[in-house]
């Protein structure tokens, strides 16, 4: 059973808007038993506890309830339609045949319906037409034409972004990169990979673990999103708490600008300090300012001793405690550091087949999921071992369980993975991603339940080891009376508590207007003055990152 099971609400995706046929898929269950942690010994072999689902009552579940095709979210608001755009015309369609071909330029309502709404079904646009470029001399025709013609467009890679930023708002073309999907090359000396901007990232993950390194991005949307996305939004992911940021992975970029030229920045050095580094400013930037075409990318090599613990805390103070002592006992290991609470939990229980507690006992305040990667398997091992012991003497802990082989790892991951595909199966969804200081991490939780009462249920996980807060509100349906109650509030203390409105999703279309809560006017200006420079006539992805009174 693969590790990643979000991205299948997105399965089929890519075969359908490539007209190809959708393989079946089916849910697999986990069994087996797991090694418990309650007595703690290092040395001795722990007791064994087969665990099952815990019965719920959570948001009244059995009942069914219907999703509003666009919410009541920041992006729900009305944003006309820039009138210096043309309207695409039957010649605009003639001439993209002519360099995509008839089966690449897509005017089929399916497949438009398809691409034109984000997975949520929270955003969606008007499209008339879907391209599929197979190279980036097409991609630059594209909008070398686009752009001549004043017509916007929206760059699409595997559209499981959360706010709005991979549909149209309005009838852009949309550009799919999923025909360019070819690895171009691996130095497998240094573990440098060039490939496509539209390959999918599991299959890069796949391709380089046969080759014996791994990507240093990885996502619950894995089987899904495409790399090019991945670098223009900037993606953080489960291993940033030990590979870091794009920024610091991503050697080089080939791009391609709104006026069509294609800007070859693919370098595979570690070091070239010759000018501006000019990729930066492509990645984040959520294909507003040109198309990711080609990456050059650092992989580290994949290593052989990997462990896995699932652990309960009882209170969100115990839960720092144990980071900084993983961060000081596990040191360069320590690969993913993640945070669940119980409402979590009881959420992915009750709304994902075949998933189970690996702490069937009881229901804990929150859980913590601990994973060491290293090279000596007998070394990592004790080096767990002898962090958890400390940790369950102190206090920190109060029960655990460590994976004994890959089903187990997977069964574990699938919980905390989970989170998100089981939250729209709740009814509606609001969705925060959020970075704050650790010790501020999951008050804003807290004042969100206080805030809500009983009209919603308030979730909080994340990525605790790099400060990154998923908080998600689950209502019924989607309500203007309950976004009013969340939003400003929450971009206000967030802003109020030094932190930042995305941690990795992006602004898109839903934080477009709330960026002045993270960045200063003069921070602003200068990215507008960016945006007006490298696309005058504003056609790239437009009506998001930045506010549209900008620009009027």
């Amino acid at each position: 059973m693969g590790r990643r099971r979000a991205s299948q609400l997105l399965a089929g995706y890519r075969q359908f808007l490539l007209g190809r046929p959708t393989p079946s898929s089916h849910e697999q269950s986990i069994s087996g038993s797991y090694w418990k942690l309650n007595t703690w010994r290092p040395c001795c072999m722990f007791r064994v506890s087969v665990g099952t689902p815990q019965a719920s009552n959570y948001l009244n579940l059995g009942k069914t309830y219907a999703i509003k095709q666009r919410s009541f979210g920041s992006a729900a608001t009305d944003i006309p339609r820039n009138p210096a755009f043309s309207n695409l015309n039957a010649d605009d369609i003639s001439y993209f045949r002519t360099i995509l071909g008839e089966r690449n330029v897509v005017e089929d309502e399916d497949r438009l319906s398809a691409a034109n709404v984000d997975w949520m079904r929270k955003y969606q646009g008007s499209s008339k037409l879907l391209l599929l470029p197979k190279s980036s001399q097409e991609v630059s025709k594209i909008l070398h034409h686009c752009n001549s013609r004043k017509l916007a467009v929206v760059p699409q890679g595997g559209n499981t972004g959360l706010v709005g930023g991979s549909v149209p708002v309005h009838d852009e073309v949309i550009i799919n990169l999923a025909s360019m999907d070819k690895i171009v090359s691996l130095d497998k000396i240094n573990g440098i990979l060039v490939c496509e901007g539209g390959c999918i990232l599991e299959n890069l993950s796949s391709f380089l673990e046969n080759e014996g390194f791994i990507m240093p991005l990885d996502l619950g949307a894995k089987g899904s999103c495409q790399i090019g996305g991945n670098i223009s939004t900037n993606a953080g992911g489960l291993r940033f708490v030990r590979y870091g940021s794009l920024h610091g992975t991503i050697l080089g970029l080939e791009v391609v600008l709104a006026n069509g030229t294609i800007l070859d920045m693919l370098g595979t050095l570690r070091k070239d300090n010759t000018g501006y580094d000019l990729k930066h400013l492509f990645i984040g930037s959520e294909g507003s300012l040109g198309i990711v075409t080609k990456v050059s990318i650092l992989t580290p090599p994949k290593l052989m001793s990997m462990n896995l613990a699932f652990l309960a805390c009882k209170d969100f103070t115990s839960c720092q405690k144990l980071l900084l002592e993983a961060k000081r006992a596990l040191g360069g290991v320590l690969s993913a550091f993640e945070f669940m609470d119980s409402h979590s939990m009881d959420l992915v229980l009750s709304h994902l087949d075949g998933v189970r507690s690996p702490l069937p006992s009881s229901l804990y305040n929150f859980y913590i999921l601990v994973e060491t990667t290293g090279s000596d398997e007998t070394y990592d091992k004790t080096k767990l071992e002898a962090f958890l012991l400390r940790s369950m003497e102190e206090g920190l802990i109060l029960d655990g369980v460590v994976a004994q082989d890959i089903n187990q790892s997977s069964s574990f991951w699938r919980i905390r993975e989970g989170i998100s595909e089981a939250s729209v199966k709740v009814g509606a969804v609001y969705k925060y991603d959020l970075s704050l200081p650790i010790d501020q991490f999951y008050g804003i939780v807290e004042e969100m339940r206080n805030r809500l009462g009983e009209a919603a249920k308030v979730v909080g996980y994340g990525h605790l080891g790099d400060g990154n807060l998923h908080l998600n509100i689950m209502t019924t349906r989607y309500d203007s009376d309950i976004l009013a109650q969340i939003e400003p509030y929450v971009y206000e203390w967030t802003s109020k508590h030094k932190g930042s409105i995305s941690a990795e999703h992006g602004l898109g279309l839903m934080k477009a207007n709330k960026i002045h809560y993270s960045k200063s006017p003069e921070t602003v200006q200068l990215m507008v003055d960016i945006k007006k420079m490298l696309d005058p006539n504003l056609i790239l992805n437009p009506y998001k990152v930045l506010p549209q009174s900008c620009f009027n």
